[in-house]
């Protein structure tokens, strides 16, 4: 009973979304032999301001880009 858990910065049209979520179930179903029924997939948007590596936020890097 596969439970998925995916973070992904906030951004990706719905069609992204769902082409990810259908891509990541077909390969639990495949990796695993997870029956189809028993696999959850979650998707958590994180807003840029609330996403950071190297002690900075998307939001500061894109900033930076456009300066």
């Amino acid at each position: 009973m596969p439970l998925i858990d995916i973070s992904i910065a906030r951004g990706r049209s719905p069609e992204q979304l769902r082409a990810l979520i259908d891509a990541v179930h077909r390969a639990a179903e495949e990796t695993v032999g997870a029956a189809p029924e028993n696999i959850t997939v979650l998707v958590r948007e994180i807003e840029h301001e609330h996403w950071s590596r190297t002690n900075r936020t998307i939001a500061e890097r894109t900033a930076a880009a456009h300066e």
